[in-house]
């Protein structure tokens, strides 16, 4: 559904005339044939596994351009299933072109099927978040022993694997890498902490160059013909916490440059972090929105990217 603004549209979900696999907390996906599926970003955003009824202007596309980015940067490491981001080349057709073309535009990519992996595979490179926490308990976080007297936000001496089940309702929880080797079995489990720990430490390298610290990420794995490949969405304001390294200092809060900003405006509410999810106010939709754009041109560059305001937001592309 789209919704017609002064400036742009944004799509809150998407009703096509295909077979809808389904509807996650963001994207919407499609079947296109046995073994291909159209996958499209909508705006829409979640926090503490609650989806917001208030979209986020441009948030679909930017997230799809950034895990584009990622995905062609990052393909040295693993294979992902991507076909095509071109509309015109996805065997739509004419009549959907036509009817949902400007909704498609910028956010959509045709994939190949990939079998799900059941865990989520979490890369902790700072002290934060749900890791600070377990850590001021045990001084562990998910069974990793860490030197005593770590600050809040502080450097992990290495990033660590943490992998967590996938809730279908509900919220994600923590796993062991025994559990993980349990419900993967051992080489496949070995395959994708490997895989994730090299991803992570390569975007953090790059990101170095950007003035951008990744503190942690989440990646999603799938097989093909049993062979792993990278699946989801990577290294996204969704999906990672991103910090402007010019003002790291360990010990407080870090300016985030993510989803963390709506968080903080939600902990500041009277709400049970159950559905359903309040209305976000006019101001923090539109920081958010801007907060995403600004990680995408600072990773990818500027030049790279143009938005507009008529709803044909990504230009020039990746």
């Amino acid at each position: 559904m789209g919704i017609k603004t002064e400036k742009h549209e944004v799509v809150l979900e998407t009703d096509l005339p295909l077979p809808l696999i389904a509807r996650g907390k963001v994207r919407d996906i499609y079947a296109i044939d046995e073994d291909k599926l159209l996958l499209v970003t909508s705006d829409r955003i979640s926090a503490f596994d609650v989806v917001m009824p208030t979209p986020i202007p441009y948030k679909g596309r930017v997230l799809n351009q950034i895990s584009l980015f990622w995905f062609n940067k990052l393909k040295h490491v693993v294979s992902n299933p991507l076909i095509t981001t071109d509309i015109n080349n996805m065997g739509l057709g004419n009549k959907l072109l036509s009817d949902f073309g400007h909704i498609l535009e910028g956010r959509s990519v045709l994939a190949y099927r990939a079998k799900p992996l059941p865990i989520e595979c979490i890369v902790r490179g700072f002290l934060v978040g749900s890791g600070w926490k377990d850590y001021q308990k045990t001084g562990k976080v998910c069974g990793h022993v860490l030197p005593s007297g770590l600050k809040k936000c502080d450097w992990l001496p290495e990033p660590i694997f943490t992998p967590s089940t996938k809730a279908v309702v509900g919220h994600d929880v923590n796993i062991s890498y025994a559990e993980a080797e349990t419900l993967l079995g051992n080489d496949l489990a070995g395959q994708v902490r490997d895989i994730s720990l090299r991803l992570y430490r390569e975007a953090v390298e790059f990101a170095g160059t950007k003035g951008i610290l990744i503190a942690d990420t989440k990646f999603e794995f799938g097989l093909i013909n049993d062979k792993v490949v990278l699946i989801d969405e990577v290294l996204t304001p969704d999906s990672s916490r991103f910090w402007p390294a010019n003002s790291y200092q360990p010990g407080k809060e870090q300016l985030s440059l993510d989803k963390q900003y709506v968080r903080d405006y939600l902990e500041s509410l009277d709400w049970r972090k159950t559905p359903p999810g309040p209305e976000l106010p006019e101001e923090i939709a539109a920081k958010t929105s801007m907060i995403y754009r600004d990680i995408f041109k600072k990773l990818a560059g500027t030049e790279e990217i143009e938005f507009a305001d008529n709803g044909q937001v990504m230009k020039g592309g990746l």
